[in-house]
């Protein structure tokens, strides 16, 4: 495979055209087709959008039915096949054609010096502005026919799908303007079918507010098809007898907004974005009510024809024309990302209130060990007793220092633990581990610094062990404070250990999320600004289990790698079941340049890194060895706890179910697949 190839990897390329419309000028706007065209096409586009009726103009009213103005638009649209002979794109152009006794506002599709096919209007509007029908008849009931363009007899109808042989996925269909605001548009159909590139050809004339009910549309169109929707509008040159025009362009993927032009701007222009067909296809094999919702309309889906073709996309690095988020469970945009954070930590602290009080409202257990997990499972505590009108000593917080706990971490974990009003205690693990380690005769207890897994574990089982015993004695529950990273990882200590608890809150939350919940948590004002303090001074804790003596600090990414990168794949593997080819495909777009992309709002300039190609690959074989051939069974046995991202859960009884001994063959050897 040629890594570098964004059609390799399961994109197409494709652009929403708009530009100066001559009125009744077929030629000129042919023109103006072809050359916004070639630009595509050496941008490597597959398919090309242009507005309605863009041969004539939207707006020439009456002059729809002069005969020489249509005898223009076919000679027109000759020239425009003509000049796609040695084009790459589909071009998706707006013609008025004469068909039996009528004239239809169509959309022609036209690739590679042919007509593919003939797309007309189904709901042509006559209300307010628009007097369509006095010229243009409904398409909505042609299906299975053909229409004769010049000296070729195409296919024609409502019922025409568009599917590149040699691009998977690319599957294009056309309505026009009005069909996307009815309720039942016919794309709606079209992406039952099987369309997953949806083209909107739009004359919309601009009012106060129209562009955002057009934006509205379009993302739910996308949305609810799963599918890309592509819309062009018609620009200036548009006749401004009654009316203005604004040339909106936009393309929607699955919900979001990929590109979209400048309106009003007096040059052409043309918004361009690369879709995932991978992730389209991903999504409705996911969502099995869409291909339901498919049978129950079979009477109509089942009979869309399909047109093949062959794009013959570049090999090329053509680069990646849409935005790849560093952090895909922690948006780079301030407004998002706070109501991200604000959601995320009430979902949290509904779940362990709702917990608490169905099991009779016992106290609550945790160990604070004054790192970022334990630190932000506490502040959940804190406000779910605060919710449930219990006093915050409710909370049993216990720090359990050991051979290698630090003194800045345990005096942040209590200065967090009194400034929050738990009721806190300090229980050193260390006699009772040297004790267990003598017993078991490991070389440590006679003075060798052997600093081995189960050095680390003795530790680690230990304070779990204390945790619920703890909690036996004292009428309460173990809250769990590892994360969704850690448990993708595998990176606990499996039973008796933190792998276990009676509830986590912590158990949907990625690592990377996590940073940005304590942060909105400070900024928020949620608690007093002493304890706003404390938390700062954790933030800027290097992540570390602190379980191996010794004079640097125990770097936990050090050992397993970055939870940047980890949590990259982990949202890509979860959410989308991506081919770890294509993850290192977007990793490197999104991380190769710290100067380029945004970054989430308050992430410190000193932590915004690079990581070239072969430093993502190697991580991501790690994570690919622990995620599908280690982790698993740790995660077959994980306690309760609310699924928190749209990116998705670990539980074996919600998003995850898959098998203890499994292995990582398959997602290996696809990595193996290209050449850094």
């Amino acid at each position: 495979m040629n890594f570098w190839s964004l059609y390799q990897h399961g994109f197409a390329r494709v652009a929403a055209c708009t530009g100066h419309t001559v009125i009744a000028d077929p030629h000129a706007n042919a023109e103006a087709v072809l050359r916004q065209a070639r630009r595509c096409a050496q941008e490597g586009v597959a398919v090309a959008v242009f507005p309605e009726l863009g041969l004539t103009g939207y707006s020439i009213e009456d002059l729809l039915l002069q005969d020489a103005v249509l005898d223009e638009v076919e000679q027109a649209l000759q020239s425009v096949v003509a000049g796609s002979a040695d084009l790459l794109p589909v071009l998706v152009v707006g013609a008025p054609l004469r068909h039996r006794h009528r004239i239809y506002n169509c959309a022609v599709i036209v690739h590679r010096g042919r007509i593919l096919g003939v797309a007309p209007k189904s709901y042509p509007p006559n209300y307010r502005e628009f007097y369509e029908q006095r010229q243009i008849a409904s398409g909505e009931d042609e299906r299975g026919g053909t229409i004769r363009v010049g000296d070729a007899e195409v296919p024609f109808g409502v019922d025409l799908l568009f599917a590149a042989q040699d691009v998977p996925g690319l599957v294009l269909h056309a309505e026009i303007c009005e069909d996307m605001w009815v309720p039942v548009p016919p794309s709606a159909e079209a992406a039952l079918a099987g369309a997953t590139v949806l083209a909107n050809l739009s004359g919309s004339p601009i009012t106060v507010g129209r562009a955002e009910d057009r934006r509205l549309l379009c993302r739910s169109a996308s949305s609810r098809c799963l599918a890309a929707y592509v819309y062009s509008a018609a620009g200036l040159g548009e006749s401004t007898t009654d009316l203005s025009w604004d040339g909106q362009t936009m393309i929607y993927e699955n919900g979001a907004l990929l590109a979209e032009t400048d309106r009003f701007s007096p040059d052409e222009q043309y918004a361009v974005a690369d879709v995932d067909l991978d992730l389209l296809r991903q999504e409705r094999q996911r969502m099995g009510t869409f291909d339901d919702n498919r049978r129950t309309h079979a009477g109509r889906t089942g009979d869309f024809r399909r047109v093949d073709f062959r794009l013959d996309p570049p090999a090329a690095d053509l680069g990646l024309k849409r935005r790849v988020e560093r952090f895909p469970f922690v948006p780079a945009d301030a407004e998002r990302l706070a109501l991200d954070c604000y959601e995320a930590y009430n979902i949290q602290v509904a779940g362990l209130q709702q917990r608490l009080s169905a099991i009779g409202g016992p106290k609550v257990v945790i160990g604070v060990s004054g790192g970022l997990d334990s630190t932000h499972a506490l502040i959940v505590a804190a406000r779910a007793m605060d919710r449930a009108g219990r006093p915050r000593s409710d909370i049993l917080a216990f720090t359990l220092p050991g051979f290698a706990t630090s003194d800045h971490t345990k005096g942040n974990a209590h200065k967090l633990m009194n400034s929050l009003g738990v009721t806190a205690a300090e229980l050193d693990i260390t006699p009772t581990a040297r004790l267990m380690l003598q017993e078991m005769g490991h070389p440590f207890a006679s003075g060798e610094p052997v600093y081995d897994v189960t050095f680390e574990n003795v530790q680690a089982g230990l304070r779990t062990d204390y945790l619920f015993r703890l909690a036996n004695q004292r009428g309460g529950i173990v809250l769990g404070t590892g994360d969704l990273s850690e448990l993708a990882l595998g990176w606990s200590t499996y039973g008796v250990g933190d792998q276990m608890s009676h509830y986590n809150v912590n158990g949907g939350v990625p690592k990377t999320l996590i940073q940005h919940l304590i942060r909105w948590v400070i900024t928020s004002g949620q608690f007093d600004e002493e304890t706003g303090e404390t938390l700062a001074a954790i933030l800027d804790t290097e992540i570390s289990p602190e379980l191996v003596p010794g004079e640097e600090m125990q770097s936990t990414e050090s050992k397993i790698g970055p939870y940047a990168l980890h949590d990259f794949t982990l949202f890509q593997v979860l959410r989308y079941g991506f081919r770890p080819s294509k993850i290192a495909f977007l990793a490197w777009h999104a991380w190769h340049d710290p100067d380029a992309g945004a970054w989430p709002p308050g992430f410190p300039e000193a932590k915004r890194v690079a990581y070239d190609l072969a430093e993502i690959r190697r991580w991501l074989e790690v994570f690919c060895r622990r995620f599908f051939a280690f982790a698993q069974f740790k995660r077959s046995a994980m306690p309760n706890g609310p699924k928190v991202s749209a990116g998705g859960s670990l539980s074996p009884r919600g998003d995850w179910r898959a098998p203890s001994d499994g292995n990582a063959a398959a997602w290996l050897r696809d990595l193996a697949r290209f050449d850094d």
